[in-house]
């Protein structure tokens, strides 16, 4: 069994870029830019008014007023000295005009204006031509993650498309005999909740994913593997993942010549998990508790999935905040706990058993626990990742 860090450095080792695309900027969003993304147009396009007001050469004390410009417009001729216009936010500035006083700092008597901003100099309240971004410069490295401000910047200077990685095509097979079909449970049955779980994770990454139902069947979950390893470049199961005579993950991957990158870490929950490739298609193993599959798809699988997307930082967002609580760790795996982040402070929710979902529900994070630290006082430092 290996620890966290080690397992952790073994799936990222195994995350091979996907294919690039280029796509509508729009469906870029939360995806990340395989190449640097360059300015094709200045920003602002054009010196322009910063606000409503008049815009004039600074120099004289009263100004005659020639007409108005609104954004989109173009005023047709170069203002002499002394000549102003209503201008508005955003619009071209007219040539010979070289600041702007806003309008509630005008006094206007018929079609002549001055005005009271004593702190007003030249070139005041004026947006210059490319004075955030110059044609030809790297608006975006390659890597970043692409949220919505970021598709508006790019938006902002001209970029229409942005070259992006594939989104990977994953299954997710949910092994057992345990599940219910329909609205009313039978006897020994549960409601199932991996498969959607696991489809909702992934639409978060904007990826839809194909969820296959297969029995404890070792000829059907051959079958399975075969088929979803030749239509997909991700394959995650559920269940069937430890030692036990019901769990066929192994001994089906093994009887494919699948290479075992790992099987067992040093951690709870998520103790069983298992990363294999076969045929050259990354496979994670996932145990069949819920909490245990949701903490082992934010630690391992979702920074795997990014890698392959060309993101410079795959990992969780971490940081380390003192502890609400003091805490007694039992036993010698790391633990991964749920956990709310607010005003600075790491506050531990109930310490629940791995089938269980409702503190994770509620969590903003999870705290790292190492394996070497088994005891943490009020106050101490811990690591934290953020999930929301």
């Amino acid at each position: 069994m290996i620890d966290v860090a080690e397992a952790k450095q073994r799936v990222i080792a195994a995350a091979a870029r996907m294919s690039v695309e280029r796509v509508a900027l729009i469906d870029a969003l939360e995806r990340y830019p395989a190449e640097d993304v360059i300015a094709p147009f200045d920003h602002p396009l054009f010196d322009c008014s910063a606000m409503d007001g008049y815009a004039f050469a600074h120099g004289a004390s009263e100004w005659n007023v020639v007409g108005e410009v609104a954004a989109g417009d173009v005023f047709p001729r170069p203002l002499a000295k002394g000549e102003c216009v209503r201008i508005f936010t955003g619009a071209l500035m007219p040539p010979g005009a070289d600041t702007v006083v806003m309008q509630e700092l005008v006094q206007r008597t018929g079609d002549t204006i001055t005005h009271a901003d004593g702190k007003l100099k030249q070139g005041g309240n004026v947006r210059l031509k490319g004075e955030q971004l110059r044609a030809g410069a790297m608006v975006m490295a390659k890597g970043m993650k692409l949220d919505a401000s970021a598709v508006g910047l790019l938006a902002s200077v001209g970029v229409a498309e942005v070259a992006v990685a594939q989104r990977p095509r994953v299954a997710v097979l949910i092994s057992g005999n345990e599940f219910t079909e329909g609205a009313v449970p039978r006897p020994g049955k549960i409601f199932g909740s991996n498969g959607v779980m696991l489809q909702a994770a992934l639409r978060e990454l904007g990826i839809h994913a194909d969820v296959v139902q297969v029995d404890d069947d070792r000829e059907a979950l051959i079958s399975a593997w075969k088929k979803a390893a030749g239509s997909h470049d991700l394959i995650m199961s559920t269940g069937g993942v430890s030692v036990g005579d019901h769990d066929l993950v192994r001994p089906t991957l093994d009887a494919l010549g699948a290479e075992i990158l790992l099987h067992g870490v040093k951690q709870k929950p998520g103790k069983p998990m298992l990363f294999a490739k076969m045929e050259g298609t990354p496979v994670f193993g996932l145990p069949g508790n819920p909490r245990a599959v949701m903490v082992l798809f934010w630690e391992y699988v979702a920074p795997f999935i990014r890698a392959t997307q060309a993101a410079k930082e795959p990992w969780m967002t971490t940081d380390r905040l003192p502890i609400a609580q003091a805490l007694l760790v039992k036993g010698d795996r790391a633990e991964f706990r749920a956990a709310h982040v607010a005003r600075g402070t790491v506050r531990l929710l109930a310490d629940e058993g791995s089938h269980m979902l409702r503190s994770l529900a509620e969590a903003n994070a999870l705290a790292f626990i190492p394996a070497e630290v088994r005891e943490l006082k009020a106050g101490d430092p811990v690591e934290v990742h953020y999930i929301r």
